[in-house]
């Protein structure tokens, strides 16, 4: 009998492709519920995962589940601690998408410092004198400031520094000194990367450490002529705090991919009534090239696992005596 793999979002086909040319049943399913998941998933061994809920009531109503495929970086949307009590391997695609990532910070970088929306729509308006009303600003020689220096971290900088010739500050917690180019420099503070930056962008995990990691205190210490860039996940970013700062222009500008509600249940955040920012929904991974990557890269980390072979690209760690992540 073959093995269940289910697909509650449907992804590129060559992931599916791969799977079916293992030799595995695939299920993909319509809408992506909770309720729908559960009513699914009993006898399946595989599941390939984008952006659906992946709850400890899924794993209740999942007794034959062995591996979850994330399809994608971030894995907030797993209860990790429960997958690793029942023994299921998580794994997730780190390479696929930081190219496509690092290319939709440096766009909204360069589409905030040209004031871009704002002077598109305001020349279809037939505003033509705000050419004069509204001047951009050059990142030829301005700082960056990139907090979480991980592989999309090191791709922003060095399309930001070979590219567009600017100085780049670089912070993390684990970050290895012996692996940074030397176009960046090590700040040990992240408060006085804060501080010299005029450009600020975010690409460290949404975690109970991290959230509302930039509040208002930190963007207190902004200067007025800096932006926030913002394509790692919306919860690191207060948003409140982040509207107060922007509506009193206490900084700039924001270019955000990220939000800390998605999708939006209720009314849209007030930052979308503001015309210092600049929106994109969750897209910065959404290329056809990367799709592609994440939707075979997750299929390969299934396969590995269901057929017993040395797993690429983990998420947690199952030992023998079943505990710990």
């Amino acid at each position: 009998m073959k093995q269940i793999i289910l697909i509650p979002q449907d992804v590129d086909d060559s992931g599916k492709d791969y799977l079916i040319e293992k030799g595995y049943e695939l299920r993909i399913l319509h809408d992506s519920s909770i309720e729908t998941i559960c009513n699914n998933i009993s006898d399946c061994s595989g599941l390939l995962l984008r952006t659906a809920p992946c709850t400890e009531e899924v794993f209740d109503a999942a007794p034959n589940l062995r591996v979850i495929g994330r399809h994608g970086v971030g894995y907030d949307n797993i209860d990790l601690a429960a997958a690793t009590a029942r023994r299921i391997q998580v794994c997730y695609t780190p390479l696929a998408n930081a190219n496509s990532v690092a290319e939709h910070t440096i766009m909204l970088l360069l589409a905030c410092a040209k004031n871009l929306v704002i002077k598109d729509k305001e020349l279809r308006q037939g505003n033509y004198e705000i050419r004069n009303l509204m001047p951009g600003r050059d990142v030829f020689g301005k700082t960056l400031g990139i907090i979480g220096f991980g592989r999309i971290g090191n791709s922003v900088a060095k399309k930001a520094a070979l590219g567009l010739e600017m100085n780049i500050l670089a912070y993390g917690h684990r970050l290895k000194i012996d692996n940074v180019p030397d176009y960046v420099t090590i700040m040990e503070e992240v408060d006085e990367l804060i501080r010299q930056s005029d450009f600020i962008s975010l690409h460290i995990p949404y975690s109970e450490e991290t959230k509302g990691f930039i509040d208002s205190k930190k963007l207190s210490l902004m200067n007025p002529d800096a932006v926030l860039i913002n394509t790692a996940r919306g919860g690191i970013v207060n948003e409140d705090d982040l509207y107060q700062a922007l509506k009193e222009h206490k900084i700039l500008g924001a270019g955000l991919d990220v939000f800390e509600e998605e999708p939006f249940k209720e009314t849209l955040s007030n930052i979308f009534q503001l015309d210092n920012v600049i929106v994109t929904p969750h897209s910065a991974a959404l290329t056809k090239e990367a799709m592609a990557r994440m939707s075979l890269d997750a299929a390969i980390g299934i396969d590995e696992v269901l057929s017993g072979r040395k797993l690429s690209w983990p998420v947690n760690q199952i030992d023998e005596r079943n505990h710990g992540i």
